[in-house]
């Protein structure tokens, strides 16, 4: 995998994301050391998250619900 670890970033919900292009593959990281894979996410949709002033609004608006995931 070439993961792309998201520039740190301040949010109540989420501690930490990460982006595999190759297998359009979100790694989300939440405060409360949950971790969820989302899968087929496109890269405008990872870069979108990455830039969002609030990640977790935006995971809640376009990726939960969107794409299938799993807890890891």
């Amino acid at each position: 995998m070439a993961w792309h670890e998201f520039a740190p970033f301040a949010s109540s919900n989420v501690a930490a994301a990460r982006y595999d292009s190759e297998q359009l593959l979100l790694e989300v990281e939440f405060h409360n050391g949950s971790r969820y894979h989302y899968y087929d996410v496109p890269n405008y949709i990872a870069q979108a998250f990455e830039q969002a002033d609030s990640k977790g609004q935006y995971l809640a608006a376009y990726i939960k619900g969107h794409y299938r995931y799993s807890r890891v």
